[in-house]
């Protein structure tokens, strides 16, 4: 059954045609906002633009919540024996006693090769579930991608469009036995989000492959996870099932037709296919008070002052976990040309402005790992340096105190570039780019 429904405006009559901002909302239903990064732009001269396409998840009701089906996998190579390997059954049996009878779960251990020590069942004997837990042990090598592999064969069981299908990863290591490149790994991730499963990576202590995990989890629109110690894995994986258990939607696509004489980009932060001038992004799911949002970045042609254009008809659909059914959301999106760069400056959609500084900051701060990669640590130095500079001008000037944080990272960042401390920062750094990239509630 499919529901259809157009959108509440929250803003009276010709606000709304002159700011391109447009609601849609109702009780069990995402919440779709789009806007321009500011309402107005200089008359006579080409320039770019930003849209926002913001999809909210509605509240959820404790009793409500979408069942899950879910397979944990746990790197049980020589590495991770004694704290590593403890806290791993700790953290994967904290997972267990938040799930109800009718969830599904599997748990995975690989080395050399992978064991199934909890075939996907359901959650109703928590003392046999336990049992397999505890026997995990450690030993061997690390077979990273059979062990992903064989966690989507569990929930591949009981794959289902009513159910959160997802792979939770835990590795301390290098993929050493099987495929082990990043691009191996990223492939499987994109070929598993096309079956509705996405796979959350969670990296323990500093030998992990953090482009791999982050690649396979960003291909997947999963979340991504590093845990420095082994108490911060507990930490990860706890907040890792407050996301699962808080999925109102799923199957998220959005499609972007630019009017004519718009011209797409680039999506900032997130996958896309840009056709001519039709843009689309699918998004995994999206959980109760959470916003993911696509940003595309548009190239606007000079237009005389005192016109408003339209720059772009959104639509998105999704399907509802609560009333099982699939809706759409639609709305558009214009702007108005002025002489005046005051005016300008007086139109800037401040949610919409911070989320621009936000992803063009993480892709400066990829740059500058790509710099100290190379050795150039000067110019990785500046680089972050001059990132923490922006973040904090607009940090005042949007009154963010999210860019604030965001800047004083960069300030770390910057100071811990040496061979001593690279190998946790770039770490640290590769998990705020995706964490930032995906909007992760964590």
């Amino acid at each position: 059954m499919k529901t259809k429904f157009g959108l509440v405006a929250r803003t009276a009559g010709m606000a709304i045609a002159l700011c391109g901002f447009q609601r849609a909302a109702l009780a069990d239903r995402v919440r779709m906002d789009v806007g321009m990064a500011t309402t107005h732009l200089e008359a006579n001269k080409k320039q770019i633009g930003y849209i926002k396409v913001g999809l909210t998840g509605f509240a959820l009701e404790r009793e409500r919540r979408t069942p899950v089906n879910v397979a944990i996998i746990i790197d049980r190579s020589g590495s991770m024996s004694g704290d590593k390997i403890a806290k791993a059954r700790e953290a994967a049996m904290m997972a267990v006693d938040r799930l109800n009878p009718d969830d599904i779960v599997s748990v995975v251990a690989y080395n050399d090769t992978v064991s199934v020590l909890v075939p996907a069942t359901k959650v109703s004997d928590k003392s046999a579930i336990r049992a397999g837990i505890e026997r995990l042990d450690a030993f061997g090598s690390t077979a990273l991608f059979a062990g992903v592999s064989k966690g989507a064969d569990e929930v591949r069981k009981f794959l289902s469009r009513d159910r959160v299908n997802r792979v939770i990863l835990v590795s301390d290591g290098q993929a050493n036995v099987g495929p082990s490149s990043t691009s191996a790994l990223a492939e499987l991730g994109e070929s598993l989000a096309k079956e509705r499963i996405c796979v959350t990576t969670i990296g323990l202590g500093l030998d992990y492959n953090e482009d791999l995990m982050t690649q396979l989890a960003r291909k997947s629109d999963g979340n991504s996870g590093f845990a420095n110690s082994s108490d911060d894995l507990v930490r990860l994986m706890k907040s890792e099932f407050g996301d699962v258990l808080a999925v109102v939607a799923q199957e998220l696509s959005v499609r972007i037709d630019c009017a004519e004489g718009i011209r797409p980009v680039r999506v900032l932060g997130r996958e896309a296919d840009i056709t001519g001038s039709t843009v689309r992004v699918l998004i995994n799911q999206i959980n109760a008070g959470q916003e993911k949002y696509v940003l595309l970045e548009v190239e606007v042609p000079a237009t005389r002052a005192s016109q408003t254009r339209e720059v772009a008809a959104v639509t998105a659909s999704y399907a509802n976990m609560m009333t099982r059914s699939t809706d759409t959301l639609s709305a558009t999106t214009s702007v108005r040309f002025t002489d005046s760069p005051a005016e300008v400056e007086r139109s800037v959609n401040r949610e919409v402005m911070i989320a621009v500084v936000t992803q063009t900051a993480v892709e400066r701060n990829k740059l500058a790992v790509e710099l100290r990669d190379k050795g150039r640590i000067e110019e990785a130095h500046a680089a972050l340096t001059d990132n923490a500079g922006y973040l904090k001008h607009n940090a005042s000037k949007l009154d963010s105190a999210a860019l604030g944080v965001y800047a004083a990272r960069n300030v770390v960042d910057a100071k811990n570039l040496d061979d001593a401390n690279w190998g946790r920062q770039r770490k640290d750094m590769r998990y705020m780019q995706r964490s930032s990239e995906a909007q992760q509630s964590y």
